[in-house]
């Protein structure tokens, strides 16, 4: 590699949010090459048990998603006369579920029942219900509130418990799909986000029962490494 001189180089710094990076771009005869050196501000990052994770979906966002999903679901809802049941999925969609509530405009019954599909990252694909339902649902039409969909395995065994135990009409609402592998023929009539399929945690999902209480969503950093990755 040919010696490279202080009138060949150009560096260009340049100041992200989170992050300095610092460009260098140097060309001798036919010779071209590229340097990029990226530091990230380690308060980016967050540590979970074993696993490191970076930030993903800001709360404003999340916010944003709420209010369009709770002015399709008032809209659905105006002016009826019955009395719908709101289904929190425990424990990951308690945070979703509250913000949720308080912009419903209609009356309505809060309820809880609480199954797992997830150890550590990965979805086990076998539901186990730990908390049933304990108000009569007979006759009555109920709104499941989820966190996450994927595969969407949690949701047709919820949907399906609902309807044997009376229920006149179930509609789905999930704070976030999992578009590319969810398959179930269930209709999903409120999302909010749709994101990749990668393990994420906060604002109520975790990793091992840990990181619910982040306002903001954090996905699987991709390096995890105990230092910031430097290119």
């Amino acid at each position: 590699m040919p010696m490279i001189s202080k009138s060949d180089v150009l560096p260009i710094m340049m100041l992200t949010k989170g992050s300095i990076s610092l460009y260098i771009n140097s060309e001798i005869k036919s010779n071209a090459y590229f340097c990029k050196v990226k530091t990230q501000n380690a308060m980016d990052r967050i540590k979970l048990h074993d696993k490191y994770f970076v930030p993903y979906i800001p709360n404003e966002k999340i916010m944003k998603a709420i209010d369009a999903v709770a002015a399709k679901i008032n809209d659905d809802f105006k002016g009826c006369e019955d009395i719908p049941l709101i289904v929190c999925v425990l424990n990951g969609s308690i945070m979703f579920t509250g913000e949720l509530m308080q912009r419903l405009t209609f009356t309505c019954e809060l309820t809880s029942i609480r199954v797992s599909s997830y150890q550590g990252t990965r979805s086990t694909g076998q539901i186990k219900q730990i908390i049933g339902l304990q108000n009569d649902i007979h006759g009555r039409r109920a709104i499941i509130v989820e966190d996450i969909v994927d595969t969407g395995a949690t949701i047709v065994d919820l949907q399906k418990r609902l309807l044997e135990a009376g229920a006149s009409e179930v509609k789905i609402c999930t704070m976030l799909l999992k578009e590319d592998i969810y398959k179930q023929d269930v209709k999903l009539d409120y999302v909010g986000i749709g994101i990749m399929n990668k393990f994420i945690v906060g604002f109520g999902l975790d990793y091992d029962q840990i990181g619910r209480n982040y306002k903001d969503i954090y996905i699987l950093d991709e390096n995890q490494k105990d230092e910031p990755l430097l290119l």
